[in-house]
């Protein structure tokens, strides 16, 4: 029942082709998985907050973490929070070249460098000896909010070919420099002018492209407009890693980052819950039992489906497709579903327990089955 998603050719996205970077031991582009990124908000010199903030956003899934590294302290403080953390860290560096040196230097995995403030290109010759020296890789990372004063002056306002134009100038000087452990980003908190410069980019190199749409806003709008933005060039085979951001807990982000991935069956981690908005059909309360299953099946990492419908207008046919299903009935129960079958009938009181008590029993079983198949 989890794999519908790889068994509907009319479900599939036709990846673009990219070659493939390490993020330490995380591969990013060439058919690899599609990572999910977040970055912390703590300050970096708070090194046990910082440190429960990336263990809270690698439980939640999460695949690579940002840091900001703004000043010397920061760098110093980096070199304490990489060993005690199981995900690769990016050291997240603007304005001052030092800081990616000393970054590199800390133990960060990849440096994300800015076109628009790194400087010029001795510095950044300089960033690239210390990726090579210390094994890191190098994220390109335009930003519409922050382009190169002459690419303003040419174009007169961030557009999609002067985010393009930067982020390909700086290719350049990486490749001119023998360096190809690189990835790139082109963000805009504008969805079109994202869209664009991502469409352009996809076509003119092969690097692995981090996707993401910048100050998107809180955790309901900056969703939306992720999902649409992000969504879409997903859909058309354009993205290896991503991030979305909002003006939320980072948790957050994973959390969305792995939905707009699963909606796509892009990527499979934990729970799918499909629901109705419930109407006065419904034979118990859908939104609060969506609540509570929600909360109570985020332990679960084992990609499967769950139907959790009202009543019996959809409820049967959503159970067919789904691992375990519950379709409201009459009298107070309802119909509890096994791998697409009817299975037994529950009274509503009971519900919640019972259908976590399924989920956790149907991950073991997938569980033991894909042990089993590796050792086979």
């Amino acid at each position: 029942m989890s794999d519908l998603h790889s068994i509907r050719p009319w479900r599939h996205i036709e990846r673009r082709k990219s070659r493939q970077i390490m993020v330490g031991n995380v591969p990013v582009g060439g058919g690899a998985p599609i990572t999910v990124q977040t970055m912390t908000n703590t300050l970096t010199t708070d090194v046990k907050g910082t440190i429960a903030q990336i263990q809270a956003a690698v439980d939640a899934g999460c695949d690579i973490v940002r840091v900001s590294v703004p000043d010397e302290a920061s760098a110093k403080a980096l070199k304490l929070i990489v060993p005690e953390v199981s995900v690769p860290i990016v050291a997240d560096i603007h304005f001052h070249y030092k800081r990616g040196i000393e970054a590199a230097e800390a133990g960060a995995a990849c440096l994300r460098i800015n076109p628009g403030n790194i400087g010029d290109e001795k510095r950044v010759k300089e960033v690239i000896k210390a990726a090579r020296d210390h094994n890191c890789s190098i994220r390109i990372g335009v930003n519409a909010g922050s382009l190169e004063r002459h690419l303003l002056d040419k174009y007169g306002e961030p557009t999609p070919d002067a985010m393009v134009e930067s982020g390909m100038d700086h290719i350049k000087i990486l490749q001119d420099n023998d360096f190809h452990e690189f990835k790139i980003s082109c963000k805009a908190s504008d969805v079109f002018m994202a869209a664009a410069a991502y469409q352009q980019l996809a076509d003119l190199t092969d690097a692995p492209i981090h996707l993401g749409i910048t100050e998107a806003g809180g955790l309901i709008s900056g969703t939306v407009k992720s999902a649409i933005g992000m969504g879409n060039l997903l859909w058309a085979g354009i993205g290896d890693t991503i991030r979305v951001s909002l003006s939320a807990d980072p948790v957050q982000e994973v959390k969305m980052g792995f939905e707009i991935l699963k909606s796509l069956g892009l990527r499979h981690r934990g729970v799918n819950i499909i629901s109705c908005p419930s109407c006065a059909r419904q034979g118990f309360d859908v939104i609060k039992t969506v609540e509570a299953l929600e909360l109570r099946l985020e332990h679960i990492k084992t990609p499967m489906s769950l139907s959790i419908i009202g009543c019996v207008v959809n409820g049967p046919g959503e159970a067919l497709m789904t691992d375990v299903g519950f379709t409201g009935g009459g009298n107070g129960s309802g119909m509890v579903y096994l791998a697409g079958k009817q299975s037994h009938k529950l009274g509503n009181d009971a519900m919640i327990e019972h259908i976590v008590e399924q989920v956790e029993k149907k991950a073991a079983e997938l569980e033991a089955s894909k042990v089993k198949a590796e050792t086979a």
